[in-house]
């Protein structure tokens, strides 16, 4: 996306270009992070007193710390805190400095302190925040019609310092009670159950929870507002949804996946869940973390944890249960037991990622939803083939770095590696392993390579060089497949490479890749390609074997003509996901300058020719059709591409209908909104026409649209809506109070294409009708909707400052170069790069860098489309 001089330039200097040293288990004192470790907490004793209208808290803590080298000097954490008072041991005052740039202060005390067991005591205050980051409030509008304020809180990556001055880095664990005096009308909760309640006055009133485990201080959490809660219990573990009153009853679907989810993972971890209590919390609107994972106080965005039967959709009803899935599977893996430093994110993440789907599947295996991963595996390979990439394990130096590791490789490479680890070691295997790695390590930190050492355990192999190899280097292996027929049976010799897209000088590496091969009437094989090829042979001359069966490996696969043609020919007979593999590898290979837009054309053209139905299969190739159109942006080859998109969809249209059968699956209740939304895009007449009748219905009569149709005829509608259409449309945004739908209908909005109602949509995002969790990502919207991502950036670049005022501190670094993203104009790539705040912090390089790789490749396959698209629909159609 970026002008490869000036990105190879400015990546360079990135610390996260390269990969990691092999490393060793976790040590406390070899942890990573910024403050010293010569004084160490134990117990936080906090006592918070705030001012919900005036915005500000005070607070006094007493921390029992332990002193392990004698020291004039304590080091801990604050942001934006002053701190008045620090008094060690009930009479020794210290002189106190603030360094705010490095959010620390140091106590000097007079003489050296020395080791062992110490009690200080701090007062400090501070401001409560309207971004939703650290402790912040969220105003909102009840069902009752009322403005309400809910004070809520959100720590991750570095924010436990905006509440309260602490050693606020993961490896510091230590236990939490927190005592804190709110409006005496609000419902408060936190981490662990209320021990007492008394009256503050007679507005007020001091709320005390008891102490936690012991645990890291972003994972500590409170919620204090007008909630009701729906309670039940799962293996003798109270579990209780709270949302706004009024809304509580919403939480029940959250609630019962709750109730089923929690005995798997105790069984799975061989740990029970070891908190009192298990809250989710649904904070209405203004959070961008989406959900948060704090021991025993899971906080999610209103519309992932709350499932309205009037609005919300089949869709929704699935992301809920992979939401609460993910945050369920942290309370043991990032809660119980806790990367030691930001560099391991991912074995918070890439494991929740990869749980959450694994708990979804057992619990709902009608959805299907290991097959419909690929567009995950998708997604995160192309972030992964090019330059910017980054290893799954990376070098993080400060709290810039660390929020811009939670990324698609984070989340999407973590899950797709554990994914494929487990296939290769066995179901069992990799379940005793993390049993074993969670009882040694309960209530500490970790490595990667303590999770090596527990699978080779229980496995009986050396994990950690297949693992290392996929973890701590960026990139794709790309497994080469040479066939020749010899004797009457198939040699296939695989030798390995690096997969890459836009990347003229990738760095020579080498996996240790799982391979599983198959294919129908064929025995599975398994073998383990190193650096060395390797071979593999079967009966016949003309035999269907395919790499990746079932999808399972992190890997692309390129084959040699005749191993192709076998795969065309009999494409139909494999397996939906091994279907949907097919295509990806070869669109991607098409992406590299590897293999003809044709082949991947030929295949997809194939498999809609034999009436294609399965849903991963349709997804993958409606959203490489909807890529192609995107690509086509300005030529003379969009149209006739359109018209050959719409004759081959229109058949699965004709098959699924508009309207929903009683008797159909869900998965067909999920694909149809694709497909609508596809055809619409392709203007289709029959569908424009369609679409155009039910949105005027549903303007008159809400009810007669169902919730999943609701956002693709409104958004068919969009693209060429008026002024009159677009200001009803945008009134509604304003008004409507339900998250899920005020999105819906914002996302819709966004397709406008009017330069004016561009505008208008830019203005909206930060006026308040969107929550400023969510405005950095309607603006990537509206770029990505409404393609003119030129023109968004223009707008945006107007209102900087005033938008910058609503953004949380982690989301400032990738704000522009979101926008960018979407652009394939070098000027725009040129602009970014000399943007002020693309160099700010290393976080905003990470950022920008992505970026200028995503233009630069997207312009790069506009090109190819364009040259080699035409040639195929005359050959073809």
């Amino acid at each position: 996306m970026r002008r490869l001089l000036a990105f190879t330039t400015l990546l360079a200097g990135l610390p996260l270009a390269g990969p990691v040293c092999a490393e060793q288990v976790f040590s406390f004192q070899r942890a990573a992070g910024q403050l010293p470790k010569t004084v160490v907490p134990v117990a936080y004793t906090i006592r918070l007193s705030t001012d919900m209208q005036a915005l500000t808290l005070a607070g006094q803590e007493s921390i029992r710390v332990d002193v392990r080298t004698p020291t004039a000097d304590m080091t801990l954490n604050q942001a934006g805190l002053h701190l008045s008072d620090a008094v060690l041991d009930n009479g020794v005052k210290a002189q106190i400095t603030q360094d705010d740039a490095a959010e620390t202060a140091t106590l000097h005390f007079p003489a050296k302190v020395g080791k062992g067991a110490h009690t200080l005591v701090i007062s400090y205050s501070g401001p409560i925040l309207k971004t939703p980051n650290g402790i912040y409030v969220d105003d909102y509008t009840a069902p009752s019609g009322e403005t309400k304020r809910m004070l809520v809180t959100q720590f991750e990556v570095a924010d436990a310092r905006r509440m309260f001055p602490g050693w606020d880095e993961p490896a510091f664990k230590a236990t939490f009670q927190l005592n804190v005096t709110l409006p005496k009308e609000a419902v408060a909760v936190s981490n662990m159950p209320v021990t007492q309640t008394v009256a503050d006055g007679a507005e007020a009133k001091t709320v005390s929870f008891g102490t936690t485990p012991r645990m890291s201080t972003y994972l500590l959490a409170l919620v204090a507002g007008d909630m009701k809660s729906v309670q039940g219990q799962a293996d003798g573990t109270p579990l209780a949804v709270y949302a706004p009153s009024g809304l509580e009853e919403q939480g029940r679907y959250a609630l019962q996946a709750s109730e089923k989810i929690l005995p798997y993972y105790n069984s799975y971890f061989g740990v029970k869940y070891p908190l009192p209590k298990m809250d989710m919390v649904a904070i209405p609107g203004n959070y961008q973390a989406g959900a948060m994972e704090n021991w025993g106080l899971l906080t999610y965005i209103d519309n992932v944890l709350l499932f309205d039967p009037k609005n919300s959709t089949p869709r929704t009803r699935e992301l809920i249960y992979e939401v609460v899935a993910h945050e369920m599977a942290h309370q043991w893996s990032g809660d119980l037991v806790t990367m030691g430093w930001w560099d391991n994110i991912w074995l918070n993440e890439g494991f929740a990622s990869w749980m959450e789907i694994k708990a979804t599947d057992k619990m709902n295996p009608e959805w299907d939803i290991w097959p419909r991963q690929h567009e995950t595996r998708e997604e995160t390979m192309a972030t992964d083939a090019l330059p910017s990439t980054h290893p799954i394990q990376q070098v993080i130096h400060n709290v810039s770095e660390a929020n811009s590791a939670f990324d698609s490789i984070s989340y999407g490479k973590g899950e797709l590696v554990i994914r494929m680890l487990e296939g290769w070691l066995g179901e069992d295997h990799f379940r005793d392993g993390m049993r074993l790695y969670m009882k040694a390590h309960a209530y500490s930190s970790t490595t990667s390579q303590d999770l090596w050492q527990a699978l080779s355990k229980t496995s009986g192999l050396d994990v950690g060089p297949a693992a290392r190899s996929f973890t701590e280097q960026p990139g794709i292996p790309l497994v080469n497949v040479a066939s020749a027929c010899k004797a009457g049976k198939t040699v296939y010799t695989l030798t390995q490479s690096r997969f890459t897209i836009h990347d003229p000088h990738p760095a020579a590496q080498t996996w240790m890749i799982p391979v599983v091969a198959g294919g129908p009437g064929l025995a599975t094989q398994k073998l383990l390609l190193g650096k060395a090829p390797q071979t593999l042979s079967v009966a016949g001359c003309d035999a269907p074997l395919k790499l990746n069966l079932g999808e399972s490996g992190y890997y692309r696969v390129q084959y040699s003509a005749p191993a192709f043609a076998s795969l065309l020919k009999n494409a139909q007979h494999f397996a939906p996901v091994d279907r949907a593999n097919l295509l990806g590898d070869q669109f991607a290979l098409f992406r590299s300058g590897q293999a003809p837009l044709s082949t991947y054309m030929d295949l997809a053209d194939s498999l809609l020719s034999t009436q294609e139905s399965d849903i991963a299969v349709l997804q993958e190739i409606i959203e490489r059709f909807e890529t192609l159109d995107q690509y086509l942006k300005g030529s003379a080859d969009r149209a006739p591409f359109r018209a050959y998109a719409r004759k081959q969809l229109a058949p699965v249209l004709a098959r699924l209908g508009w309207d929903q059968k009683a008797d159909e699956s869900v998965l067909d209740t999920m694909l149809r909104p694709s497909v609508i939304a596809a055809l619409g895009t392709f203007e289709d007449p029959g569908v424009v026409a369609e679409a155009g009748k039910r949105f005027a219905r549903w303007q008159a009569d809400p009810a007669s649209l169902k919730p999943d149709l609701v956002g693709v005829v409104a958004r068919i509608a969009m693209t060429h809506a008026d002024q009159k259409t677009y200001n009803a449309m945008a009134e509604k945004v304003r008004t409507t109070q339900a998250t899920e739908v005020k999105l819906r209908l914002f996302n819709a909005l966004a397709g406008a294409t009017d330069p004016a109602l561009i505008e208008k949509n830019v203005a909206l995002t930060y006026s308040g009708a969107i929550p400023n969790g969510r405005i950095a990502m309607a603006l990537g919207r509206v770029a990505e909707e409404s393609e003119n991502p030129d023109l968004v950036w223009k707008l945006v670049k107007q209102h900087e400052a005033e938008i910058r005022m609503h953004l949380a501190p982690w989301s400032q670094d990738g704000f522009l170069a979101a926008i960018a993203a979407y652009s394939d104009n070098p000027a725009i790539a040129q602009a970014l790069e000399a943007d002020p705040f693309s160099g700010k912090t290393t976080g905003s390089k990470i950022a920008t860098a992505k970026a200028l790789s995503e233009i630069g490749a997207r312009k790069e396959a506009m090109q190819a489309v364009q040259t080699q698209l035409q040639d195929w629909l005359g050959t073809r159609h």
